[in-house]
């Protein structure tokens, strides 16, 4: 069976986009054909990003409350079940002022990951199905990578924001494997053996509306509100809980994977480790 695609998780900061391109170089390298998604893709062939959904109703009401947008949202919207689909960020990139922001701000309070959370479960799977289902008729000797959308969106939507059981964020997750077992699908886990030290590296790394945003999502809601955390500390707390889950999906999880310990950043190792990997999960594959 025809190994079509490669999912690259770990915890923000872990390295997961470089290693993600990292691995998609390599592949190129060996000649085959690659489409890479990272995090925040507007284009993901399996997840949403700045999606909001509506039913009939409420998109009735939307248009009504925004009549200036009435045209935009009519000819934008993509109907589904029994609703609409908004690509409101695709929309604001577009249109920019002509998109007014107090607009956006409305309709982002129905995007799919502030739903709940068995709405949101519910949309996303069926995302993924449709996904499997478009490449096994695609039939294209493509290999697809998706970074963090197959354990980092699940849990982020499910533990640090619902505070949902376990058993509810471990079925979350069976569900996609399930969804995209006919792809053949290899997971690599990116870990990082200190959290703290990794969240502190992101944090001074990247800009300080990330950083501020991030703990304010990860302690003002679902499971570190219900533990009353606060500030970065608090937020390492979480993304321990985080790690504790990953790591016990990791290991329930049937599809082929691989843990890869990047808590040195020393890409030449993973350049090599990646190679082996790779060597291996493909070598397999052609051996059917």
């Amino acid at each position: 069976m025809a190994r079509q695609l490669i999912l690259v998780e770990g915890l923000p900061g872990s390295g997961k986009s470089t290693i993600a391109q990292m691995i998609s170089n390599i592949l190129i390298q060996r000649g085959l054909r690659v489409q890479l998604f990272q995090e925040g893709d507007l284009n993901h062939p399996a997840d949403y990003e700045g999606v909001a959904f509506y039913t009939v109703d409420e998109f009735g009401d939307l248009l009504d409350a925004h009549e200036a947008c009435r045209d935009i949202l009519e000819s934008r919207a993509i109907a589904y079940r029994n609703g609409y689909l908004i690509p409101y960020r695709k929309i604001k990139e577009e249109l920019g002022e002509a998109f007014p922001d107090h607009t956006v701000q409305k309709i982002f309070s129905r995007d799919i990951y502030e739903l709940p959370f068995e709405q949101n479960k519910d949309l996303i799977t069926s995302k993924w199905r449709s996904f499997t289902e478009s490449v096994l008729a695609a039939n294209e000797d493509t290999v697809i990578i998706f970074e963090c959308c197959f354990i980092q969106n699940p849990l982020t939507m499910g533990l640090v924001k619902c505070n949902q059981s376990r058993e509810d964020n471990v079925n979350y997750v069976l569900e996609l494997e399930r969804m995209v077992q006919a792809l053949n699908p290899l997971l690599i886990y990116i870990d990082q053996k200190d959290i703290a030290h990794t969240f502190d590296k992101a944090v001074k790394e990247r800009p300080e509306e990330w950083s501020e945003g991030f703990i304010q999502y990860y302690t003002n809601q679902g499971w570190g509100a219900s533990r009353g955390y606060h500030g970065v500390p608090g937020t390492v707390k979480v993304l321990q809980a985080r790690k504790e889950l990953e790591t016990e999906i990791f290991q329930i999880l049937k599809i082929d994977k691989y843990w890869l310990d990047n808590s040195e950043y020393n890409l030449s190792a993973c350049q090599i480790e990646l190679e082996n990997i790779l060597n291996e999960a493909f070598k397999d594959v052609e051996g059917e």
